[in-house]
């Protein structure tokens, strides 16, 4: 119990220390968006890699990223511990970007002005007017942002069974409306079970596979493959 809540209380602690941060950037009068998201970007790296380093969790990244930007990176999700582990991988390579996430996660009590500051983009799946509203911020950023990356969990939600729940739509829509590769990455790994033991005496693990660019035609069908050809090399 006391190692449940010591984990929890560190993040949360901390989680309202960068909120702070965050506003510093959010709410600058003379920024533009470009040196706005890098900064937000680093500063989210920056919390990811502390939390990391007080669960003494290490990422290793099997496959490349990218050198390019203006990318879509479609990846599977199990934990709130995905985007930590991902925040750390873009950490390693100089990415700037931001998560796409539900509108009522920005409504949270407890996290909710850690999204809304650090830079993420809400999108309300239960309005037609929402998620119009959400096309056009996307397309406004990325005509501002020319070193821009979206991050987006395709399934919409956790899912803790094998593989990957069936994809929303939004992912594809996204790339395609903004011409975006596709980058598909699958953290090989049952990261609940990983956040549940956590913080570990000894160094542990996480593996993180990044494919090579797909496109937005097909994107499940290519993620399940790209699946497949992991098992395969175990």
């Amino acid at each position: 119990m006391l190692k449940e809540l010591g984990k929890f209380m560190f993040m949360i602690e901390l989680g309202y220390k960068y909120i702070t941060i965050f506003k510093k950037t959010f709410f600058h009068p003379f920024i533009t968006l470009k040196p706005a998201y890098r900064q937000l970007s680093l500063d989210r790296q920056a919390y990811s890699n502390k939390v990391l380093e007080f669960l003494n969790i290490e990422v290793k990244i099997v496959g490349e990223i990218p050198k390019k930007n203006n990318i879509l990176y479609a990846i599977n999700h199990r934990s709130l511990l995905d985007i930590i582990v991902m925040e750390n991988v873009f950490s390693r390579h100089n990415k700037s970007g931001t998560w796409i996430a539900k509108q009522e996660l920005f409504e949270s009590v407890i996290y909710g002005k850690f999204f809304e500051y650090s830079g993420c983009i809400s999108v309300d799946l239960e309005s037609k007017r929402g998620l119009i509203s959400f096309f056009k911020t996307i397309k406004k950023t990325f005509s501002k942002v020319d070193d821009m990356n979206l991050y987006i969990f395709p399934e919409g939600e956790r899912f803790g069974g094998e593989g990957v729940k069936e994809f929303q739509g939004g992912a594809a829509k996204i790339a395609k409306a903004n011409k975006l590769d596709i980058v598909p990455v699958f953290i090989n790994d049952k990261m609940e079970k990983v956040f549940e033991n956590a913080p570990y005496i000894y160094k542990r693990t996480v593996e993180v596979n990044v494919g090579d660019i797909i496109s937005h035609d097909n994107l499940e069908a290519q993620y399940s493959a790209f699946i497949e050809d992991i098992k395969k090399i175990k």
